[in-house]
C-alpha cells in the first residue's frame, strides 16, 4: 500500500490522459533513460534539475515524480517541491513498477526538439475542424501536457516551421500527417508507440469525421457535426480549441469506460 506521499502504479493509470492527472516529472537519471528512453504518456523530463524551479513551473498543478524505482531521487525531488508548497507525490516502485505491470510507455525517437522551455512547439492550418483538434488534444494529454500549438496561414506552415524551429502537422508532404487512409490523429499513436486501444477507438471515429467516411464509426457523423459548430462559434483558433479540448477528453472516456453502456428515458412509473 503507499504512503500518503506516492501514488500506485493503477493509481496513476486511471489518471493517464485526463484532464485531472498531475503533471508526471521523469527524473531518472541520464543513464537509466539511456537504457530505456521511454517515458510515462504525458511525463515531461525538466531541463532544470532544481525543484524549486520546477515547482515554480507547474501553475498550481498537483505533480507525480518519477525515478527509476520510486527511490532516493524522485521521493527527495518530490519533497523539496512540497516545501516550495506544491502538490507532489511519487510513483510507488518507479519507472521498472509501471513497465513491469505493462503499461503504456511512449516512444520519444520521434520526439519533436523543445524550445528554451522545455516545450515541443507545431504549426498547421488556421481555422481547424476535426485532425487539428484531436492532435492538439492528443498532444497535449499523452505527449507535452506543455506543447505549444501555432495556427497559420496554410501557405506559411512550412515557412514558420522554419523560422521559429515549430513542427509541421496535418498538411502534405510533412511526417504528421495523413498516411493513405489514416489521419494525422493516427500518425501520431503509431509514431509515439500509444497503442492504446480507448485512443485506437477514439482514431475510428476521428479517421470516419475527418475523411468523409461516417459509416466507420456511429459516433463520426456526431463528432463531425459539433466539430463544424465550434468552427463556426470561434474567430480565435486557440479559444476553439481550448473550448473543444473536453469534447475529446469525454470521448477518451466514454471509449475507455463506457462505450457498451446505453442510456434511455426511464420505463418505470410511479406506482407500478
Amino acid at each position: 500500500m503507499p504512503s500518503p506521499t506516492e501514488i500506485s502504479v493503477p493509481q496513476l493509470s486511471r489518471l493517464i490522459g485526463l484532464p485531472q492527472a498531475p503533471v508526471i516529472i521523469d527524473v531518472r537519471t541520464e543513464d537509466d533513460f539511456a537504457d530505456d528512453p521511454r517515458l510515462i504518456p504525458g511525463s515531461v523530463r525538466p531541463s532544470s534539475s532544481t525543484p524549486p524551479a520546477v515547482a515554480a513551473a507547474l501553475a498550481g498543478k498537483p505533480a507525480a515524480v518519477i525515478c527509476q524505482r520510486g527511490g532516493k531521487l524522485s521521493q527527495g525531488f518530490a519533497a523539496l517541491m512540497r516545501h516550495e508548497g506544491r502538490a507532489a507525490e511519487t510513483l510507488e516502485g518507479g519507472f521498472e513498477a509501471w513497465r513491469s505491470a505493462g503499461h503504456p510507455l511512449l516512444a520519444t525517437g520521434k520526439l519533436p526538439p523543445r524550445d528554451a522551455q522545455g516545450r515541443t512547439v507545431w504549426v498547421t492550418r488556421a481555422r481547424p475542424k476535426i485532425d487539428r483538434i484531436a492532435c492538439p488534444w492528443l498532444i497535449r494529454r499523452f505527449v507535452d501536457p506543455n506543447a505549444v500549438i501555432l495556427f497559420v496561414g496554410a501557405s506559411e506552415v512550412l515557412s514558420v516551421a522554419d523560422r521559429f524551429s515549430a513542427t509541421p502537422f496535418d498538411i502534405e508532404g510533412v511526417f504528421w500527417s495523413h498516411r493513405g487512409e489514416t489521419c494525422t490523429f493516427d500518425t501520431l499513436l503509431d509514431e509515439f508507440g500509444l497503442d492504446i486501444p480507448a485512443l485506437r477507438k477514439v482514431a475510428t471515429i476521428v479517421r470516419g469525421a475527418d475523411t468523409a467516411r461516417l459509416d466507420l464509426a456511429p459516433e463520426a457523423a456526431g463528432l463531425l457535426g459539433i466539430s463544424l459548430g465550434f468552427s463556426r462559434m470561434y474567430r480565435d483558433d486557440l479559444e476553439q480549441l481550448a473550448a473543444a479540448m473536453p469534447i475529446y477528453d469525454g470521448l477518451y472516456r466514454w471509449a475507455r469506460d463506457a462505450s457498451d453502456e446505453t442510456h434511455n428515458w426511464p420505463t418505470a412509473k410511479p406506482g407500478n
